[in-house]
This record gives structure tokens, sequence and C-alpha cells, in this order.
């Protein structure tokens, strides 16, 4: 099976989450794709079943941050100072999805660990929550306020946020690596009850990390894609093959 990479850089919103679903679309049985990006503006996503209602949509225009809805599950993340990955995978080279889950999160975990040694202490979560309970709390608007079983954590604290859905013979994946703490202020454009919003800050500050936290130095960036990107090789044992992003989106229309 082929590998392909794409590094897509800074986007829109819909951008993004229309290239993701264009590389599910145009998939064959015996390729993969890991692709990173960023956002440009910064951009509120939201889990395909969660309602816009639940983001102030006028305050987050004023202040340019985008409002999309991601074609997986989950709840409101503030896409800023992180780097976006995505995986798109052959449903029949798979075991489970719960196994491709885990493999993705263990080849990000050995990205990490080559961008910086310190990040040997992160770990895949090992239990699972009761999503079902967790969704009927005040805080189930945002999704890093709950870690799933085999998500990346650093010292119980959450640093990648991961979905995954299965779309026709595909698999697709993808999720947030925090680096910098503008996450944190989802709070600002959320319509909620002023308890509710207190709550919310209270467990994003106890439940979630970033990298910057971790390591105390900014990140950069470019290191920690190509760290990613040797970590996938080396865990699946495989050679990518680079892609042009512009000139493989051209193919796809």
């Amino acid at each position: 099976m082929k590998w392909f990479f794409l590094n897509t850089g800074f986007n829109t919103g819909k951008y993004n989450m229309d290239f993701d679903l264009s590389l599910v679309k145009n998939y064959t049985p015996d390729e993969a794709y890991f692709r990173l990006y960023r956002w440009s503006p910064y951009c509120i996503s939201l889990g395909a079943n969660q309602s816009l209602s639940s983001v102030n949509s006028e305050k987050a225009a004023k202040y340019n941050i985008d409002v999309v809805q991601r074609p997986t599950g989950g709840r409101a993340i503030l896409h800023s100072e992180e780097l976006t990955y995505s995986v798109v995978f052959p449903l029949n080279k798979i075991s489970s999805l719960r196994s491709l889950y885990c493999e993705i999160n263990e080849a990000l975990r050995a990205g990490l660990i080559l961008y910086d040694i310190k990040l040997t202490a992160v770990e895949l979560e090992s239990e699972q929550p009761d999503l079902r309970k967790f969704y009927k709390g005040p805080v189930s608007d945002i999704c890093f306020a709950v870690s799933a079983k085999s998500e990346i954590q650093f010292e119980g604290k959450k640093l990648i946020g991961s979905a995954q859905r299965k779309i026709n013979n595909t698999v697709l994946q993808h999720g947030s690596i925090l680096c910098g703490d503008y996450h944190r202020r989802i709070t600002e454009y959320l319509n909620s009850t002023e308890e509710s919003l207190i709550k919310i800050n209270y467990e994003i500050s106890n439940k979630t990390i970033e990298l910057e936290n971790i390591l105390g130095y900014e990140t950069d960036f470019e290191k920690l894609e190509d760290s990613l990107v040797n970590g996938f090789e080396e865990h699946f044992n495989i050679k990518f093959e680079n892609v042009n992003s512009e000139e493989f989106l051209t193919t796809l229309k």
C-alpha cells in the first residue's frame, strides 16, 4: 500500500474540511494519506452532530474567527495555535476502527518523541469514558474536556484531541496537536450560561496541556512537522511519497 504525505499549510476552516473530504471521496483501496495543516483565520469547528447555535456566530465574525462543521463527531474546538493532522485510510486494510485509532496515535507519539525527548512521557489514555453521560453534562460543548481511549496525554492532561469517522469504504481521522494556549479562549464564543462557562474554563485549565507549556519554548512548526512525518514512517514502517497539495487538489476536482 502506498502512503502519501501532504502539507497544505494555512487555510480557512471550509478549505480544510473540504480538503479532508476530497481525500475521502477520491481514495483508492491501496492508498493512504497523512496530511498536516493549520488555520487562517483561527476557526471554531463543531462536531457533525453539534448545533451551530452553540456558538455566538456574530461575536466570532466580529473577531475574525471562522466557524465550520466537521464531518467527524465530537464537540467544539478553537483551532488556533496548533498543528492539525488528518489520516485517510482504506477500510479494507484495518482490523477495527479502534485499532487504527490506536495505531495513528502511537505514530503521533513517536513523532512527538523525535521532536523533543522530554515528550517520551506522553501516554495514550487507557480508559474509555462514558461519552453518553459526558454529553449530557455542563461542559459537553467542548472537545478537550474529556479524553477518549488511546488519545494522547501528558501527565493526565489531553495534548492531542482526535475524531474518527467511517465514510463509505474509508476511515477519516483528524485531530489537533495543541501548541499554544489560545484554544482556551473558546468560552468567549460559546452560547452558554455563566455557570457553565465557569465550569468549562475550569475543565480546560485542568484537563488540557500544550507543547509550549510542557517544553517551555515556542513551537518550531517545521521541526514538528518533520518529526511527525518521521514518526509515522517509523511506526508504520513506510516511506511517504510527497505530494504538491495544490496540484493534487486540482486532480481531485
